[in-house]
């Protein structure tokens, strides 16, 4: 019966209208530093099986294929693309890029984890009214390192070495506040965004692995530079253009086959 066509077609606009909105994200988030862009990946769905593969025919002979009608399609998944974005000079002393792979640990707010930390790739730290190193959003969460810059030091000397180690003058002399480290996972794929730059672990994820910037498995640090958004707005707006024009052939199917079922009716007459 066509009313199958109806509900494949309608799965496919749902489908689709699901693809427009993480790509409207992407595109919304082109100028958000340290923002990695997503995509959408699709399954099919069951199908009506009309007649086996290998089934014998009136003959007694094999049949070398068979009559299978899909039901449709669905979003199986959105995957995160975190391949590095471009760096962009932005001479502040307390900005940070990592260069490869790697993550800041900062504490969060309280229910977006288990431990109340989550990880950010945006490194637009600033200072609080209490010296700590926070980062640069709408909440600003603490850096974990607990690194705190003292009252009388000039931000403008502060540096941050391709390692981890920040330092300042103090007093006319070269003072450490201690050192960033860098966190990655198993599975970023499997991280979960919070929002405002942040992440935080999951199952799927696995535990954080920590270390020292610039070491085996994790990126090394530059200062007074931020990573841009990795989001291609030429490929997003591409991905939308075909998007669209899939949704609309899926409702020129539901409009053919109730086209079709209206004929059908019409015999009866």
């Amino acid at each position: 019966m066509s009313i199958t066509s109806l509900y494949s077609a309608a799965s496919g606009m749902r489908a689709m209208d699901t693809q427009l909105d993480v790509i409207g994200n992407n595109l919304a988030n082109s100028n958000t530093h340290g923002f990695k862009s997503s995509r959408v990946n699709f399954e099919d769905l069951m199908y009506e099986v009309r007649r086996q593969p290998g089934s014998l025919n009136a003959q007694g002979d094999m049949s070398s294929t068979g009559l299978l009608v899909g039901l449709g399609v669905r979003t199986s998944n959105t995957q995160l693309d975190f391949k590095p974005g471009a760096m962009e000079e932005t001479g502040r002393s307390l900005d940070i890029h990592i260069g490869g792979q790697g993550f800041f640990k900062v504490e969060t707010f309280d229910g977006a984890s288990a431990d109340g930390s989550a990880y950010s790739r945006v490194g637009n730290f600033t200072i609080n009214n209490e010296g700590d190193l926070v980062l640069g959003t709408t909440d600003g969460p603490v850096l974990s390192d607990g690194i705190n810059i003292p009252e009388g030091v000039d931000v403008q000397s502060i540096s941050i070495s391709s390692d981890g180690v920040v330092s300042g003058e103090q007093g006319g002399v070269n003072v450490e506040f201690g050192n960033i480290e860098l966190h990655r996972f198993r599975n970023q794929q499997g991280l979960k965004q919070v929002g405002a730059n942040l992440y935080v672990e999951s199952d799927a994820s696995g535990p954080a692995i920590s270390g020292e910037p610039a070491t085996e498995g994790f990126g090394s640090l530059t200062n007074r530079f931020l990573e841009s958004s990795n989001v291609d707005s030429v490929t997003e707006l591409i991905r939308m253009i075909r998007t669209q024009r899939s949704f609309e052939l899926n409702s020129q199917v539901i409009k053919a086959t109730d086209e079709t079922m209206q004929a059908v009716g019409r015999l009866r007459n």
